[in-house]
């Protein structure tokens, strides 16, 4: 994109988040809704212009549609009947279809190669963010159901994204792939128990059903991709060049049709929940980092647990709490979590990617 037309987008936002300020003073929400997507979205196109902040496009672009779905929630809840919330397991079995398809038996080896790095990692991913979703979920006074979607984000395992960050944290990005993998595989077992144990007296939970649920959800077509990736591989290139696209459009579907599910529980306790969401971010990055550091890993380890601790697979959780009949609860915290992991783990891969690693 040329500089001209960056900078038409630039003023462009710039008049619409002046005009959204206007609506918003006079309390016309329909307006904020239409200024407040049309700023997300000039703001998200100048950033293609900005090779430091293109990086960002997709969050903003998430920001816009939620401001839409906000907005509008009627739009994005039912079609002529047609509950939207039907089709969040089925994105998520796309996606983790997708997962499979870019994964190989090669992606467990690391298991073998460094099976201490391996296992502080599963340690560091399943029992700081549940402890700390706990934490925040006690502390929040928030309505059960919508503090234990804070746990669920916390049970989860970590999501694609947090590989992407790796390389470009300049991170161990093998241990990445590795940890995101084992910790996804495992996650039939450990989210739900996790879940019954941490989360129990907040919300019911039926173990064997969110096995099964998370079973279907990501072993079944993770397989699938695998068994794909082996009998096409080399064959299918089409699907390797869609299938992250296909995987960013699914997730901020799920965001969007999560967000006009809960919109009268997010007008009352948004700012509240994007806090505490933040705080479950950012300090899963830190405590993840020090808990690395204590047990003497490399600092490319060290980021690399950093990232797949505080990153979380946001849709996954978007789909459990669908299969439990809470999305406009539970689903909450998860909805909000994904743009905000985003944001804050591009800004800290490109922190990390300008700052030299100094082993001793």
């Amino acid at each position: 994109m040329n500089s001209t037309l960056t900078k038409s987008f630039q003023i462009l936002a710039g008049v619409a988040f002046i005009v959204s300020i206007y609506f918003f003073l006079n309390e016309s929400w329909i307006g904020l809704g239409w200024t407040a997507t049309g700023f997300f979205a000039c703001l998200g196109i100048s950033f293609q212009g900005n090779p430091k902040l293109k990086g960002f496009t997709y969050s903003t672009m998430i920001f816009a549609a939620v401001s839409m779905a906000m907005a509008f929630p009627s739009w994005f809840t039912e079609i002529r009947g047609y509950k939207l919330s039907n089709t969040i397991t089925p994105l998520i079995q796309v996606i983790m279809f997708g997962m499979g398809t870019s994964m190989s038996i090669r992606d467990f080896a690391g298991v073998i190669r460094t099976p201490q790095s391996v296992l502080i990692g599963v340690l560091a991913q399943f029992c700081i963010m549940p402890l700390l979703g706990l934490g925040l979920a006690t502390l929040s006074g928030l309505e059960p159901e919508i503090a234990a979607g804070l746990v669920l984000i916390g049970s989860s395992p970590s999501g694609l994204a947090s590989n992407v960050m790796s390389y470009l944290a300049k991170a161990n990005l093998a241990l990445s792939i590795t940890l995101t993998s084992v910790t996804t595989m495992l996650a039939p077992l450990m989210t739900p128990l996790l879940m019954k144990f941490l989360a129990g007296a907040l919300v019911e939970i039926d173990v064997l059903k969110m096995m099964w649920d998370i079973f279907k959800m990501i072993i079944i077509p993770i397989g699938a991709g695998l068994l794909f990736n082996k009998l096409l591989s080399g064959r299918s290139k089409w699907l390797d060049q869609a299938m992250p696209i296909v995987s960013m459009v699914g997730i901020g579907l799920i965001i969007v049709v999560i967000t006009a599910a809960g919109r009268d529980a997010l007008l009352e306790i948004g700012f509240l929940l994007i806090v505490l969401v933040t705080i479950h971010n950012f300090s899963g990055y830190f405590i993840g980092y020090w808990f690395a550091r204590v047990f003497k890993m490399p600092e490319k380890d060290c980021r690399t647990v950093a990232l797949e601790v505080g990153m979380q697979n946001a849709g996954l959780a978007s789909g459990i709490a669908k299969e439990m009949g809470k999305i406009a609860t539970i689903g909450l915290a998860s909805a909000v979590f994904g743009p905000v992991m985003n944001i804050s783990g591009s800004i800290l891969a490109s922190f990390w990617s300008k700052k030299e690693i100094q082993e001793k």
